[in-house]
């Protein structure tokens, strides 16, 4: 026989759903009373105070009725909960506040026009600020992802924790927390030594500047990603007589695409919404601009700096500048979109 203890003697009942939610939205009611009472009713309140309500009511109701564990258990998944609905608070704000302000610019004129010539009384546009994105986030990528995806299978099929290997993480790791300001400087200062112009602005000097950034996350990312490939796979293919450069190409990465490719579309968004170091190495141009290597270029995050930095008052250039950031946030969902299919149809398949 098994002993039995007070918990499973106590609180033969349970607290069905409509009982919960009843618990809840009395809560939230109360919460709402004493808040609207105080003069400080606003959601972000009436969430905190709501939770605190609830986790104590039903800790109380489930403890008369459930017993301890039970009510523990409840405890603990309203404080989860709340935690969530928190941090979902400022996201959910940030997203709707750039949804609703970028709106008012959301135009053909805003996607088809540059501000090269834009007088006082004219809009203009932001179709510069888009191609200067495209060009200078593609070839930071062209430039990144090769070198951060060999560092990264080197670091884990090669490396084997040498001098080298250690050395190569200790850098990454410190590249990785460096501010985007001195990426910009660098990307400076490697022209002016190249090219003996301190003052040489170019897009491919802004995307020099962001591969710096963007190579220690695509680096760390696919590490990871790299190192959850089963050992057994590659001892099997290396039990086939198959050299250890072929078992990389057709085993390990494509076993790990699927998170190779979300690794790299958070490195492309970590940098294409980059200002500081892109103000310092292309300027701020007007115009269109499809050379990179030749002349200032614009971006997004230049393009809403700008315009709300000389707005002076001005609603125009201010929803041109939510309506840019709107862009970004757009770009950046259809990158995660692509990752996602990425992910889908090139993952190895599983099951029978």
């Amino acid at each position: 026989m098994t002993a039995t203890t007070p918990d499973d003697v106590q609180g033969q009942g349970r607290l069905e759903q409509p009982v919960r939610l009843a618990i809840l939205a009395g809560s939230a009611l109360a919460a709402a009373a004493v808040l609207f009472a105080l003069g400080a009713l606003n959601p972000l309140t009436v969430i905190l105070v709501g939770a605190v309500i609830y986790c104590l009511v039903i800790y109380v109701s489930s403890r008369m009725v459930e017993g301890h564990r039970h009510a523990t258990d409840r405890l603990v998944t309203g404080v989860v909960t709340t935690t969530f609905l928190l941090a979902m608070v400022p996201l959910v704000s940030v997203i709707w506040t750039i949804f609703v302000k970028g709106l008012g610019r959301f135009d053909a004129e805003f996607f088809t026009y540059s501000m090269s010539g834009v007088t006082q009384g004219e809009i203009g546009g932001a179709y510069h600020a888009i191609v200067g994105t495209v060009i200078t986030t593609g070839i930071a990528t062209i430039i990144s992802v090769p070198i951060g995806l060999f560092a990264a299978i080197y670091l884990v099929e090669y490396g084997n924790k040498g001098v080298l290997a250690r050395g190569l993480t200790f850098f990454v790791d410190v590249m990785t927390g460096i501010p985007s300001i001195v990426a910009g400087l660098f990307a400076v200062g490697l022209f002016a030594w190249l090219l003996d112009d301190a003052a040489f602005q170019a897009g491919i000097v802004g995307a020099v500047a962001l591969s710096v950034l963007m190579i220690p996350t695509v680096v760390r990312s696919s590490e990871e990603m790299l190192r959850l490939v089963p050992n057994e796979l590659r001892e099997a293919s290396y039990a086939l007589g198959v050299p250890k450069w072929l078992t990389i190409v057709k085993i390990v990465l494509p076993t790990s695409v699927a998170g190779l490719a979300t690794g790299i579309t958070l490195a492309i968004a970590r940098v294409m919404g980059e200002t500081a170091p892109l103000l310092i190495t292309m300027g701020a141009a007007k115009a269109v601009n499809f050379n990179p290597f030749d002349g200032s270029m614009s971006s997004l995050p230049l393009f809403s700096y700008s315009s709300y930095a000389t707005a002076g008052g001005d609603q125009a250039l201010i929803d041109a500048a939510w309506t840019a950031a709107l862009v970004l946030m757009v770009i950046v969902m259809v990158l995660n979109i692509v990752a996602r299919l990425i992910s889908k149809f090139f993952a190895p398949k599983t099951g029978r």
